[in-house]
């Protein structure tokens, strides 16, 4: 594994982690999986994504159910198991509750994990089992991750446990490699995340895993403590962070000069029935992308009727406005035949309109959520294609003060102000 930063801009970094021959632009999103796979994507569909589209976040504790561990090892690993041969597979686990349970594998203490069959509580050994059956292209160590507000001693020994677990995760590498990140923990102290980097570094490791964060931190904290991971950290090597999913959070994982991202955004908006409809360029205003007027965001040429209004409670009920996403089970959709992103170039929008998207949610059938991931995938995955482009043209601190600056807090405003679209809506959910 070899990691070159290309730029900088304002503390973000643009680069090129390049694994044999494959090669992934930095920063980047990693898409998420189930068992190695995507929920509603299939292998064929996976080409119409973009290129990051190829790069994909497993956990290493779902292969120790089933599949089995031996059983992928048999076929050579999980780019042959599943057939991933031109994907980049990074294993990450975590731990979100750090239960402790004396005796197991071989060690004092286990992560415990949600699983399939319950909670299952994972050390060392059973882990790196798993993970050298796996022969993942990057995999993380195994973590103690605990919530920010645990007492100082728990974040203590969540700190001397994941180096522990460091240290014998590398001894149990069967394979031997130079593809393996240190995870750094601390919770929400400060004095701890720094020492856990500094120790983590000492190690012969190819990058970090920055953990723990989405578990109850400050979110005015966060910069501090991100701060205090990277100072201390080499600048040669990679970085990847779990927890920080939504634009607004990766911007500020970026600033910091974080390169690699797990996130659950955009299927979680997928599984909501929400499209992804932000802004992706300071420059380029196209006519689906949403501007303010008279104070309140609205749609520009024919999308000003039908935008994503959300009316309920009957005609006295406020308008509900959020310029981010749009909500595909409205029935202002219902008779909507334009693309969910006028220009955008996903397979849901070059094949599909709103109204059949619409329809689809509303029978329940699972093509929905198949369109509906494909967008905001390759939604996201644009969106961290500009961020590269602003760090290469040193522009990142404009394009984030830009984005963090719209209005993206749901809006209730007075149906009589908007009277026209609010009475297309009523008609369109009457009939």
């Amino acid at each position: 594994m070899k990691f070159l930063v290309d730029a900088w801009s304002a503390g973000a970094r643009a680069g090129s982690l390049i694994l044999g021959e494959l090669q992934l632009e930095t920063p980047c999103l990693l898409m998420l999986t189930k068992k190695g796979l995507p929920a509603h994507i299939t292998q064929d569909m996976l080409d119409d994504l973009q290129t990051e589209g190829r790069a994909m976040q497993i956990s290493p504790i779902e292969f120790l159910e089933s599949p089995p561990p031996k059983v992928v090892a048999a076929v050579g690993g999980v780019h042959k198991y599943l057939y991933l041969k031109k994907s980049i597979i990074v294993a990450v686990a975590r731990n979100q509750f750090g239960l402790e349970a004396d005796g197991l594998n071989g060690t004092k203490f286990g992560a415990s994990f949600e699983t399939s069959a319950g909670r299952r509580v994972v050390g060392p050994t059973k882990y790196m089992e798993a993970v050298n059956a796996l022969r993942p292209d990057i995999w993380a160590s195994l973590p103690d991750e605990v919530p920010a507000w645990a007492t100082p001693k728990r974040h203590r020994m969540a700190v001397d446990r994941t180096l522990q677990w460091l240290d014998e995760c590398l001894s149990l590498n069967a394979v031997q490699d130079d593809k393996v990140l240190g995870v750094v923990v601390g919770g929400a102290s400060v004095e701890e995340r720094k020492r856990s980097a500094l120790e983590t570094a000492r190690r012969d490791v190819s990058g970090f895993s920055l953990s723990g964060f989405g578990l109850g931190e400050n979110h005015d904290e966060r910069g501090e403590l991100l701060k205090s991971i990277i100072d201390n950290l080499p600048e040669e090597k990679v970085r990847h962070i779990s927890g920080l999913g939504m634009p607004e959070e990766v911007l500020e994982g970026v600033a910091a000069g974080v390169d690699l991202f797990d996130s659950t955004y955009p299927h979680t908006l997928t599984m909501k029935g929400f499209a992804m409809v932000f802004p992706l360029s300071m420059e380029k205003q196209n006519g689906y992308y949403l501007e303010k007027k008279n104070g309140h965001h609205l749609s520009n040429g024919d999308m000003k009727k039908k935008n994503g209004f959300h009316v309920s409670n009957g005609e006295t009920a406020g308008v509900y406005l959020d310029p981010s996403k749009l909500d595909m089970r409205s029935y202002i959709h219902r008779l909507d035949t334009n693309p969910i992103v006028k220009g955008c170039q996903c397979y849901a929008c070059r094949k599909h309109s709103r109204a059949y998207i619409h329809h689809l949610l509303n029978v329940h059938e699972m093509l929905a959520q198949t369109l509906l991931d494909i967008h905001n995938y390759h939604h996201y995955f644009s969106f961290f294609r500009a961020i590269r482009e602003s760090i290469a043209q040193d522009k990142f601190e404009s394009f984030r003060n830009w984005f963090t600056s719209r209005s993206y807090d749901n809006t209730t405003v007075d149906p009589a102000t908007y009277k026209e679209s609010y009475m297309d809506g009523l008609l369109l959910a009457k009939n």
